[in-house]
């Protein structure tokens, strides 16, 4: 029984003894504890897992064919061998082991970043490694040291690489302007949309998420046109909106229901803007009839102290040289005092000779007391400024004029200011009351205002002059009337714009396709006026016109047939149009153009005006004047 007993307890100690014996490394004793953990750190990292499993969060990736590869062959001695050689070489054997792994990581096509494991390791403080080891050898760790600062460098230089083309394209592409705004706006339109689908309308706390979503973007956005506009926090909306609109889509997936609803809402925004466009049309005609209440005051203002004046004060000087035919006479008719001034102004800044310079105003009975005190009390330096009233032409009658006859007809004042016509007529343009007055058809009787001058240049009262005009007085017109800049670079501005050629009298005698030119500034020869009975021509076919069959109301148009073939066209940078209505005329026309006109609506003189081109205007208007103060008119 003893030697049963010892037989077992033999067996027993053998069972615990011999793993330990068989499975410990002899060397294991030597080595410190962080040297241990270096090792084990990097028999980690060359770990893998098959294809098909998935990836850990902390360990990169390798193929398993080389943890295969690089395994093979390593082996724990069973001994008790403390050689520092045998020791060396396996420490070797694992460095080669880590710098194949390492190497092949580099290869993968994949994006690696350095091993969190490693680097943690690799900042480990020197303070660490105790002073007594000396069992490892130094070649072994210099070896180690400079492996890992090139891991180091070369995952470092690989993720570089790899980011550095993005940045590139990123530049290079660049974002679209204004993105976000865009995005938010495209937000707004799809929470519309899934609000009025049925599937949506059935879940009311999706509903009540995605209009509390709507708010905060339409907070968010507001009157924002760009990116900078928005708020800080315009980031955030978008991305819960986004999340909510998420939602919506797999309430309702189907796609043909919401395809119908937003071509419902595309058809309906048309409609929409139609019917805006038409009410802005009209509201734009409408304030540009009317007269702001600074404009209106400044007559009134002056009238008051015109005629608190005595005659002797009310006269104008130099008036010998009205009817001298060797200086440069401009005919001016207006009802605008303010506008007329920055005329007269502009014209004698610019001017080379301003004492030869002759401005012929004439008003209307209501600003010629205004009109003279304005100029008496603002005289332009040395030019010479004659101002008359047209209700004192006599000779200017219905019985004379056709177009007064017309203009005074119980049917033109109908067309008018009846308001169901406004709805009716599509171009609202002809329909300012401006064509009512006679002003606006006394440059069709220049003979007969200046009998004996020879030669006149007619300006509008919404043009600035910026360059010296005396140079058009020397322009050879060639046997024709009228010096004007012609605009067939415009299609708007040929004849068939103006005139009725569904019409026999006008198909028969006129080119469709004939070049327009302008009214605003013009060189008037009223020599060959007079020898080619231009007013005659006028009233014929004014005469023509009583039914307005021929063409709409206004002067170009009869001013295009009435001077046909009878037009010398100037060079084009005498006259530059189009600061009235386009906000894209060119600059270097602008700057080049001896005289710019705001022809159209939006006047500078007006709050609907152009900010862009008021400063070009409002240069010659001195805001400081004390009857501009007191009449609150400002720039």
């Amino acid at each position: 029984m003893v030697k049963l007993r010892n037989l077992v307890l033999f067996l027993l100690l053998l069972t615990v003894a011999a793993p330990i014996l068989l499975y410990t490394d002899p060397s294991a004793s030597f080595k410190t504890p962080s040297s241990a953990k270096r090792d084990f750190l990097e028999e980690v990292t060359a770990l893998t897992f098959n294809s098909d499993e998935n990836r850990l969060n902390l360990l990169p990736r390798e193929s398993p064919a080389v943890v295969r590869r690089d395994v093979v062959g390593v082996l724990y001695s069973t001994t008790q061998d403390s050689d520092s050689s045998s020791l060396q070489r396996r420490q070797e054997t694992r460095d080669q082991l880590s710098a194949r792994v390492l190497s092949a990581t580099d290869d993968e096509t994949q994006s690696q970043t350095v091993n969190p494991i490693q680097q943690v390791t690799n900042a480990a403080p020197e303070m660490d490694k105790p002073s007594d080891d000396v069992h490892v050898s130094a070649d072994t760790s210099q070896t180690k040291e400079k492996m890992q600062v090139q891991l180091t460098q070369k995952t470092t230089e690989k993720v570089d690489e790899q980011e550095e083309p993005k940045d590139e394209k990123e530049r290079g592409n660049g974002l679209i302007p204004d993105a976000q705004v865009r995005h938010l706006k495209d937000q707004l339109i799809r929470a519309k949309v899934y609000l009025s689908l049925p599937a949506a309308k059935a879940n009311p706390h999706f509903v009540r998420e995605l209009r509390l979503r709507v708010k905060e973007v339409q907070r968010a956005v507001l009157d924002a046109s760009k990116d900078s506009d928005l708020p800080k926090n315009a980031i955030e909306k978008l991305k819960a909106m986004e999340v909510t609109l998420a939602k919506g889509k797999q309430i309702q997936d189907d796609c043909s229901t919401v395809v119908k609803k937003l071509r419902a809402m595309l058809h309906s925004a048309e409609e929409q803007l139609r019917v805006h466009k038409k009410q802005t049309m009209f509201l734009t005609q409408l304030t540009a009839k009317t007269i702001p209440k600074g404009l209106h005051c400044l007559p009134l203002r002056l009238t008051t102290d015109y005629y608190a004046l005595n005659s002797s004060e009310q006269q104008f000087p130099n008036q010998e040289k009205l009817e001298d035919n060797q200086l440069y006479h401009y005919a001016l008719f207006s009802d605008n005092v303010l506008a007329a001034s920055v005329v007269v102004n502009s014209t004698i800044t610019n001017a080379k000779h301003p004492s030869k310079h002759v401005f012929h105003i004439v008003t209307d009975r209501l600003n010629y007391a205004a009109m003279r005190m304005w100029f008496l009390r603002n005289p332009p330096g040395k030019a010479t400024i004659q101002v008359q009233n047209v209700d004192e032409f006599t000779w200017l009658n219905s019985s004379y004029s056709p177009v007064l006859k017309q203009l005074s007809s119980r049917s033109m004042i109908d067309y008018y200011f009846r308001a169901h016509h406004t709805n009716s007529d599509a171009n609202l343009k002809f329909r300012n009351p401006k064509y009512l007055s006679i002003l606006n058809h006394l440059r069709f009787y220049l003979p007969e205002i200046f009998p004996k001058l020879s030669k006149v240049l007619f300006l509008d009262d919404d043009i600035v002059v910026q360059k010296d005009l005396s140079g058009l007085w020397s322009v050879d017109l060639k046997g024709n009337v009228n010096g004007a800049v012609e605009t067939c670079g415009e299609s708007f501005h040929r004849f068939d714009r103006y005139l009725n050629f569904s019409n026999p009298l006008i198909s028969k005698n006129f080119d469709p396709r004939a070049c327009g030119w302008a009214y605003g500034m013009n060189v008037f020869d009223l020599d060959q006026w007079k020898r080619q009975n231009i007013t005659e021509v006028y009233h014929r076919w004014q005469n023509l016109n009583q039914d307005r069959e021929l063409w709409k109301l206004g002067t170009l148009p009869p001013g295009l047939i009435t001077f046909w073939k009878r037009t010398y066209p100037l060079e084009r940078r005498w006259h530059v149009l189009g600061l009235g209505y386009n906000p894209t005329v060119n600059q270097r026309d602008i700057e080049r153009a001896a005289v710019v006109h705001y022809n159209g609506n939006l006047k500078p003189w007006l709050e609907i005006g152009l900010p862009k081109y008021r400063g070009i205007w409002s240069k010659h208007v001195d805001y400081e004047h004390v009857y501009l103060r007191d009449c609150n008119i400002n720039p």
